[in-house]
């Protein structure tokens, strides 16, 4: 339940302008690493490109030391392995309970182990009480809160987490973080979070990094990365002086 990540030279350009100018990365089994910067950096562009939602123009990403198969069955294999939790959830109609279970139904999972999974899953957020609600009536924290249980439920060995507690109250984001921790204590998973809140990168990530126009500026350890940074415009973003 686990995975190593190696990007070498990803590049991705919109329009003309490039948004990717050649990401250079590795991520341990088992590893949280937060990506910090400014809005346009590049930072949700590089987690679609690991996710398989975007294809870089050049350079490579290796899971568990290999690049992406080319055979259809591997590389869905592959695919599955890998969720994702972006910053606006989309909710199927129907119940929260059939929202969380639908990574499961469509791995066709029955029974009691379908039922099992999707109580561990609403679990896992504090929904349980929720189970038999439409998932149209809740709220913007309980929909996120969905959104990441259905994420987890099929345990995937690399989870995504693109600003997945922007804009939520304090109390769904503790919720949120919580089950981050968790998951990852249990099941070795690696985690790629991408926040503008510092506080959230210092309180969940084991190494953190800045990117910048598209460029990784600086990488390190949590507690080295913000209290003692090398690069300047590090040092000026942790104490919000940046002019982006």
């Amino acid at each position: 339940m686990t995975m190593s990540l190696e990007v070498g030279g990803l590049m991705k350009t919109f329009g003309g302008r490039e948004v990717l100018r050649g990401i250079d990365v590795r991520l341990s089994p088992g590893e949280i690493f937060s990506i910090v910067g400014p809005s346009g950096a590049g930072k949700t562009t590089f987690l679609r490109c690991v996710g398989f939602l975007t294809t870089p123009d050049c350079g490579s990403v290796r899971y568990d030391g290999a690049a992406a198969p080319a055979d259809p069955t591997a590389l869905l294999n592959l695919r599955r392995r890998i969720g994702m939790v972006a910053q606006n959830p989309f909710l199927f109609r129907g119940t929260v309970a059939f929202n969380v279970s639908y990574g499961l139904c469509v791995r066709d999972v029955e029974g009691p182990a379908l039922k099992e999974g999707t109580a561990k899953g609403l679990e896992s957020v504090g929904l349980q009480g929720l189970a038999e609600a439409k998932a149209s009536g809740v709220s913007a924290g309980e929909a996120q809160r969905v959104a990441f249980a259905r994420a987890i439920v099929v345990r995937p060995d690399l989870l995504l987490l693109d600003e997945f507690t922007a804009n939520l109250d304090p109390t769904n984001v503790n919720i949120l973080e919580a089950a981050v921790r968790e998951y990852n204590r249990q099941t070795g998973a690696t985690i790629v979070l991408v926040t503008h809140n510092m506080f959230q990168a210092k309180r969940l990530a084991h190494r953190v990094a800045l990117l910048l126009d598209g460029r990784i500026v600086e990488v390190g350890p949590v507690k080295e990365f913000f209290e003692s940074p090398q690069d300047p415009r590090t040092l000026a973003f942790v104490r919000g002086e940046f002019a982006y």
